[in-house]
């Protein structure tokens, strides 16, 4: 039996031409989904394919109102006998904020997939043909269903949670922590990595299509207190600090973020380097601090503004929440 997918496209380098085969420069999302449909229906993929077209933007200007969109439609879709999987198209640079953000709300039922390019498709080398004929591989094996949201780049399969961009250029510029990839992928094959390991298949928060406003201070040599309290408004609610280190921070800096988790806005401590797990210290109580433990800052801050908008608030709960990522 055929298996169908719906492909949700929201723009990105997969959908950017450049106008010449070497050109260093392109323009993200020009290609719609119709297009792109026509585009790979030569590659001899067996599923029956339709489309919709979410956005059609660089993945850097995705946000709130995109993602409400995106998740409405993915339910909608999951919710339908006549669908056995969704494939998202999107852009790199913001991907692994998108997938986490879905991966927490929405239900394990059914292979969700979210697939990206690194070069434009007109590029020499276009890499978008192949991951996409590689995500619905991943998506039409009823074995991605338990396994959350994937993300599938560069011939490998990775958990939402896990994923992360970690170089500008190149078709491997995806890795995964502290998880590797879960699977290894070709249009023709997939091999999984374990089990699947969502036991709960319903989604751990409801969607909010309001989220609460949560704010990233980076962390760096000299960074004084007032630097971040600029980031600080009247509807902030949450303060992710993009960390030196082990989420370490300036002295004067911690004094003030204390005053205001004590003052009722929640503080994680997350780190700005590339990979290690941030653990809670013993000032971390007094301080009334969180340790973002394995996610990175773009990340905690998305788990965080979830946990926020579902009533959260208690440091000790919010940190129980990041021990289980």
């Amino acid at each position: 039996m055929t298996t169908r997918l719906h492909v949700l496209a929201t723009g990105g380098t997969i959908a950017g031409i450049a106008g010449s085969a070497i050109a260093s420069d392109y323009r993200s999302g020009e290609i719609g989904i119709e297009d792109y449909l026509e585009k790979v229906g030569g590659l001899g993929l067996e599923a029956e394919l339709s489309g919709r077209q979410i956005a059609n933007i660089d993945s850097g200007d995705i946000g709130p109102a995109v993602w409400n969109q995106l998740h409405a439609a993915i339910s909608e879709s999951l919710a339908d006998d006549r669908c056995d999987g969704v494939v998202v198209t999107h852009g790199t640079d913001t991907l692994e904020e998108t997938a986490f953000l879905l991966d927490l709300t929405l239900p394990a039922t059914k292979p969700v997939v979210v697939v990206g390019a690194m070069r434009p498709a007109d590029a020499v080398g276009y890499d978008g043909l192949r991951n996409f004929a590689n995500a619905v591989r991943v998506a039409s094996d009823p074995d991605a269903s338990g396994r959350g949201v994937l993300v599938v780049m560069g011939d490998r399969v990775f958990g939402a949670r896990d994923v992360r961009k970690v170089r500008t250029r190149g078709t491997d510029a995806f890795r995964g922590f502290p998880r590797e990839s879960v699977g290894l992928v070709t249009p023709a094959s997939l091999e999984w990595f374990g089990a699947p390991w969502r036991e709960d298949e319903a989604a751990a928060f409801t969607w909010c299509d309001d989220l609460p406003q949560v704010v990233i201070a980076y962390a760096h040599a000299g960074l004084c207190a007032e630097e971040v309290l600029r980031l600080v408004g009247e509807e902030t609610r949450g303060i992710v600090v993009a960390g030196v280190g082990e989420g370490n921070m300036p002295e004067r800096v911690r004094q003030e973020l204390a005053l205001l988790a004590k003052g009722g806005i929640a503080v994680v401590r997350a780190s700005r380097t590339d990979e290690g797990l941030v653990d809670r210290e013993a000032e971390d109580t007094p301080n009334g601090f969180v340790a973002a433990r394995a996610l990175n800052p773009q990340k905690a801050r998305i788990l965080l503004q979830l946990l926020l908008a579902s009533g959260t608030s208690d440091p000790a709960a919010i940190q129980r929440a990041f021990d289980g990522r």
